[in-house]
């Protein structure tokens, strides 16, 4: 499994261009070799580009990307690393979308396809990163 953020979805969907080319390329020849997921969080983040849920699920079929829940432990993670971001200074107040991501993909031990890698690297440095050079 590879969890796709929704960086590269959306690069994808709006032909970002400066990174389409680069995200549809990362997701053809990940598709080749892993299954291409999502989680709720990264879901409600696409949702902000498309007029109907309809519309956003059949997108995900289209491109073979299934939803999956995040899984409690996964839950708990993301809100320890939370209190450690907000411990070294940040000053977000609610649990971040990269948390939640990050630590279903540390929890679950899956890649993540991403253009961001600092939250991944800096709070879950397990997760193997799939980013530009």
């Amino acid at each position: 499994m590879l969890l796709v953020d929704t960086n590269v979805l959306v690069d994808m969907l709006e032909n970002d261009p400066d990174w389409a080319d680069w995200s549809i390329g990362q997701l053809r020849a990940q598709s080749q070799v892993r299954k291409l997921v999502i989680n709720p969080v990264i879901y409600a983040e696409l949702s902000l580009t498309f007029s109907s849920a309809e519309s956003l699920d059949d997108t995900l079929a289209a491109l073979q990307i299934a939803v999956v829940e995040i899984p409690r432990p996964a839950l708990f993670l993301a809100g320890k690393a939370f209190v450690k971001y907000r411990r070294q200074g940040g000053t977000k107040s609610n649990v971040l979308a990269d948390f939640f991501i990050g630590a279903h993909a540390a929890v679950a031990r899956w890649p993540v396809l991403t253009r961001d890698v600092h939250r991944y690297s800096a709070y879950f440095p397990t997760v193997e990163l799939i980013a530009p050079a």
